[in-house]
């Protein structure tokens, strides 16, 4: 009897080894993550109890390599922002850009395949 269960269990154990091997890894995100600022943040003299830069929210940024627009995103509350990318080098700049002060990026980066590119990058409000 103990040589039945024995069998049992292994037949068990072959077939879901079967079935696990024909699933397939999940692949690594691959992209670029992380913070866009604003600096300053007010005009006028730097004030010792204020930050000088701050977190841009909800504004939208374009991502292009050299074959133009790839894809676009749009900062959260805190200036955060993901986006999956194909590894490659690109820019990255406020999107539908007007003449004005302030300087928005471009900023540039590289993609590695399986890794989120973490940055924090600042804008110039143009401010003084």
């Amino acid at each position: 009897m103990g040589l039945r269960k024995l069998s049992i269990a292994l037949l068990g154990l072959l077939m879901c080894s079967g079935f696990l091997s024909g699933q397939t890894p999940t692949p690594s995100e691959t992209g670029i993550e992380g913070v866009i600022l604003i600096s300053p943040s007010q005009p006028g003299p730097a004030r010792v109890d204020a930050a000088v830069a701050q977190p841009l929210a909800k504004t939208a940024f374009v991502v292009e390599n050299q074959n133009g627009e790839v894809t676009s995103f749009t900062t959260d509350d805190q200036g955060r922002f993901r986006t999956l990318l194909a590894p490659g080098h690109y820019k990255v700049s406020l999107k539908a850009r007007t003449r004005g002060v302030g300087r928005y990026g471009p900023f540039e980066v590289d993609v590695v395949a399986g890794k989120m590119t973490k940055v924090q990058w600042k804008c110039d409000s143009g401010l003084r």
